[in-house]
């Protein structure tokens, strides 16, 4: 193997970014994947039946396109096309009605009637300020260059889902925000997690929850493409369990977390940062069902239908006892659900007039229960005759999802459970978290800040920490 000046570990969102951003600063870098293709979690196969297109794990991307880092790159010209559905998210209740995510906060609180102004008053004020706090919320810990606009959104985002629920008066709006908030995958009586739903909601109402036109792996390969456009190198079954099997380089950049880290050059770190990895907290993990379907799925509000992200789990009540339960270690009988079928809104992902449809459900860490009777009992709820539409499915559990990427420990999507006190010193308390006591050894990947989800940011800003550590070049930051 040739040197390089840097080498990142893992293709998934966050390794993709920081390879990309060493690469745009006028470094050699080599990008290596353990498996055949990249993407970690932004892969997309045939895994029911021949023609249909399932994304394996991610499906939906908010914060793709909203990301700081990536909506500067030329994606677009590198094959990418996000398709943008009407409706956002969509929220169904027992009665046969829905709340909706729509692009307009207008039109979304008209549809919550009496909770219009309500709901107006709590998102409103953080929409006008985002685009100046995004930085900072989707990075490390520092001093904000904004600090009034960020403590006037830290007044909201720090409390528990739950609590904050209390700006609602109907169940339909607390329910609504309730399924926001449980992308946090933990107790929404837990602080913070007010924070995953405010900025899914602002995502969504400034540029939308898109679909990749032909899978997630499209997002892949489009940063893939740009990478190697730039020089840059891409070698793939090269699953690395030592730094012994690393050609030289003055930085490596691992896309992995704690527990892979400690695998692969624990001998290289302190005691006391050991110590802070091995206690580094793991959440929930999903248990997740592709299905190939011979229609769309039937849903009683037809809100629902034309929705790209539809959240089961009815009022605010039962999403609380049912995220409270799984990480008590106990498995819901009504757990929440999130739903997605991208062949409603882009043909090419299953054959002609036949769809595909995504969903899981919270469970917990490392669970091996087949939930895939408890979750379509969850659908056709919602949607009586969904059962009828199947015409195959495929399931994975927690063991599955880890097996498929090893960065899902337990099967935890998040890199760890995104708490109070893992939110800014993920993976451990350092000035920097990105940085390890071992010189020109960085984490790149969702365990750290700002924690999981397809927009790059952990990965870029592990780059501009080594690209000034190691190289003295210091870059622009997004």
């Amino acid at each position: 193997m040739s040197n390089y000046d840097a080498i990142v570990v893992g293709s998934g969102p966050n390794g993709l970014a920081g390879a990309i951003t060493m690469q745009q600063a006028g470094l050699s870098v080599l990008l290596l994947e353990g498996k055949e293709t990249i993407g970690g979690g932004m892969r997309t196969a045939e895994i029911t039946l021949p023609g249909y297109l399932h994304d394996i794990c991610s499906a939906i991307h908010p914060m793709a396109a909203a990301s700081p880092y990536l909506t500067t790159l030329p994606l677009q010209e590198h094959g990418l096309e996000f398709i943008y559905p009407e409706v956002a998210a969509a929220h169904p209740f027992d009665d046969g009605t829905a709340a909706v995510l729509m692009h307009s906060v207008t039109e979304t609180a008209r549809l919550l009637g009496a909770d219009a102004d309500n709901y107006t008053k709590l998102i409103q004020p953080i929409l006008n300020i985002w685009p100046a706090i995004a930085p900072d919320v989707l990075g490390p810990l520092r001093f904000p260059r904004h600090p009034l606009s960020m403590a006037r959104f830290g007044l909201s985002a720090l409390t528990s889902a739950n609590f904050l629920s209390r700006k609602f008066k109907t169940a339909k709006a607390k329910g609504f925000w309730a399924g926001m908030a449980a992308h946090s995958i933990q107790p929404l009586t837990n602080a913070v997690t007010s924070a995953i739903g405010l900025v899914l909601m602002v995502a969504g109402h400034l540029k939308g929850w898109p679909v990749p036109k032909g899978g997630s792996q499209s997002i892949a390969n489009a940063l893939a493409s740009y990478f190697l456009s730039l020089g840059g190198k891409i070698e793939t079954a090269q699953y690395i369990r030592s730094l012994d099997e690393l050609p030289l380089a003055k930085a490596v950049l691992f896309d992995v977390t704690p527990r892979q880290l400690l695998q692969i050059a624990g001998e290289r770190f302190s005691s006391f940062y050991k110590k802070q990895l091995q206690r580094y907290q793991y959440g929930m993990g999903v248990f997740k069902i592709d299905w190939a379907l011979n229609a769309p799925v039937p849903f009683t509000a037809n809100e629902c239908r034309i929705a790209g992200t539809v959240h089961l789990g009815n009022t605010l009540e039962e999403i609380v006892e049912s995220e409270r339960l799984s990480s008590k270690g106990v498995h819901a009988e009504k757990p929440f659900v999130l739903l997605t079928q991208p062949s409603v809104f882009d043909a090419s992902r299953a054959p002609q007039k036949k769809h595909t449809a995504w969903a899981y459900c919270h469970v917990p860490n490392g669970s091996t229960v087949d939930m895939t009777t408890i979750v379509e009992n969850q659908v056709e709820r919602f949607a009586p005759g969904f059962k009828d539409c199947i015409l195959g499915r495929h399931t994975m559990n927690t063991a599955e999802m880890e097996a498929y990427n090893p960065n899902y420990i337990g099967g935890d999507i998040n890199g760890g459970i995104i708490n109070i006190r893992q939110l800014y010193t993920r993976p451990a308390i350092r000035w920097s978290p990105y940085t390890t006591p071992a010189k020109g050894i960085y984490i790149c990947s969702s365990s750290t800040p700002p924690g999981g989800g397809v927009h790059g940011m952990c990965g870029y800003h592990a780059a501009k920490k080594a690209l000034h550590d190691v190289f003295s070049i210091e870059i622009k930051t997004h």
